[in-house]
């Protein structure tokens, strides 16, 4: 098995059976304990499982799509390294779509202070960030408020993108998976995502590594729609391998 089967196999019986132990998960999938205590760590930072002595819990009511808030605290170093690296691929002068989001939001707040770019966001709270740079042209893209995510959804958003034609589009995503692209649990905020991918010339997705492998309900790009994936170190070599194809985007690894 891949590291993602092994782990989809791990959360599936984890929920049938109210707990997974190490030991009999390594015997039963023919690994080390070693390898079975990654899945694990890697599930735990999923908010998947819950690690305890010998073995894992399932987390009952699991928020499919946390908070703004709640996110902003998790691999917050990993989402920091992410933007570092983001900065070297932005227009100079030019035009930014910026994606709501916790590593986006790590971006903006990075931005230098002689930056000179208009940036399109659906982000209020990276707007406010980015109305402090003084050669930082803002435009807010309109529509409903989603609370969760603080991003604005619906027509007035969809429809503002479409007579956009900018340089680069920073995206984030919940979920991103070599056969079923990148996805997010809400439907409005795919649409505005999906609206951002046809609006740039340049598409680059922001994601931890946590995010990799990770399906949800709404897919609003392929993966061949990207230009270049931006992830972390932590990422395992199993699932960089299946997203370094031929045809796929550059990945690389901050």
């Amino acid at each position: 098995m891949y590291a993602q089967e092994r782990q989809q196999h791990i959360a599936r019986q984890a929920r049938t059976a109210g707990r997974v132990e190490v030991v009999a998960l390594a015997q039963e999938l023919g690994v080390t304990t070693e390898t079975v205590r990654r899945d694990l760590t890697a599930l735990e930072r999923r908010g998947t499982l819950r690690r305890v002595h010998g073995g894992a819990l399932p987390v009952e009511r699991v928020e499919l799509e946390p908070a703004v808030t709640t996110r902003a605290t998790r691999l917050s170093d990993q989402k920091h390294r992410i933007a570092v690296r983001a900065l070297d691929e932005l227009p100079h002068d030019g035009t930014l779509i910026l994606d709501t989001g916790t590593t986006t939001g790590a971006l903006a707040a990075l931005l230098p202070h002689d930056s000179r770019l208009t940036v399109i966001t659906n982000s209020y709270a990276h707007a406010a960030v980015l109305s402090a740079l003084p050669h930082v042209s803002v435009l807010v893209l309109g529509g409903h408020v989603r609370q969760r995510t603080g991003a604005t959804v619906g027509r007035w958003a969809r429809e503002a993108l479409e007579g956009v034609c900018a340089d680069v589009a920073l995206l984030g995503t919940n979920g991103l998976d070599v056969a079923r692209g990148l996805t997010t649990p809400d439907q409005a905020e795919a649409d505005v995502k999906e609206s951002m991918v046809r609006a740039a010339r340049r598409r680059i997705v922001l994601a931890d590594s946590s995010k990799v492998g990770e399906v949800h309900l709404h897919r609003f790009a392929r993966l061949d729609d990207l230009d270049l994936v931006i992830t972390d170190e932590d990422l395992d070599e199993d699932h960089l391998a299946e997203l370094r194809t031929d045809d796929g985007p550059e990945v690389v690894l901050a």
